[in-house]
Order: structure tokens, then C-alpha cells, then sequence
């Protein structure tokens, strides 16, 4: 975590018991318009390829999780909280939860085709084949705060 999100982190708890379980992160597309959405609440949901966690040996995502967003800057724009983490096959997930991602014109066809094409390059540059069918770590989360300034 860089300091700019660290401090960030330490302001909004002030005396309060720091949950333990914070990251700083961008979202991987678009960062800066992606954390916009976040922060205008009309993305309340976000997927990444499990495969990933586990070719980076990394833990998947917990309830008990807090992230501090980052815009193309690194500077902290927001804290959220996970609130549900499902792992769903990319042909099972609903409408719904592609709607909640809010990107695009919030169509279940334009979350497709952008996460196809996120996943095929991702995939791509690891040697890797995409899948419809892979598997996709699909959180929900609640904003908890959006910085000032």
C-alpha cells in the first residue's frame, strides 16, 4: 500500500480499531472510470479470473475485506467493504450481477463482450486459453467512503 492510500486509511479510522484486512488496488480496465463509477454508486459489483488467484499463489477475497481504490494515479479516491464473494462459472453469471458492475450501457451483452475481451488478453499474455466457462471470483461490495479532494 502506498502512502498516499496508507494515510488515507489511517484518517478515516483516526482512534478506531483498524479492520486488519485492507489492499490498495486500481481496477484493471479503466481505473479512473471504473473507481468513478464506484464512487457515483453505480458499481456495486466487480469480477477478476480465479485462475489468476491462484497462478499468483494469492488468497480470494473474504467478507472481512476492505479496499482502499486507486485512480491511474495511485491516489486513494475511496474505501469499500466486500459484502459477497461467489465463485460462478462467466456463462453462469446473471444479468443481475453484470448490471451491478455498471459499466458500459449496464447491458448484460456489453459486460459480456467487455469481460471476453478483458479475459481473452489477460489470458493471452500468460499463455492461457479463454474459457466460457472459467471460473470468475464475482464480489459485492458497499462503499463505505469516497475522498475529498
Amino acid at each position: 500500500m502506498n502512502q498516499a492510500a496508507q494515510e488515507y486509511w489511517n484518517e478515516y479510522w483516526k482512534n478506531q480499531n483498524q479492520p486488519q484486512s485492507v489492499s490498495a488496488w486500481q481496477f484493471g480496465a479503466d481505473p479512473d472510470y471504473l473507481a468513478q463509477l464506484v464512487i457515483d454508486g453505480s458499481k456495486t459489483a466487480t469480477c477478476s479470473g480465479y485462475i489468476f488467484y491462484e497462478l499468483e499463489n494469492e488468497p480470494l477475497p473474504t467478507t472481512e475485506d476492505y479496499s482502499i481504490i486507486l485512480n491511474s494515479d495511485d491516489k486513494p479516491v475511496a474505501i469499500i467493504k466486500t459484502v459477497e464473494v461467489t465463485l460462478t462459472p462467466m456463462s453462469e453469471v446473471t444479468e443481475e450481477f453484470a448490471i451491478a458492475e455498471g459499466e458500459g450501457d449496464r447491458t448484460y451483452k456489453y459486460w459480456w463482450e467487455a469481460h471476453e475481451k478483458f479475459f481473452r488478453n489477460e489470458l493471452n499474455a500468460i499463455g492461457r486459453e479463454f474459457s466460457e466457462d472459467m471460473l470468475l471470483v464475482c464480489e459485492r461490495f458497499k462503499v463505505v467512503d469516497v475522498k475529498n479532494g
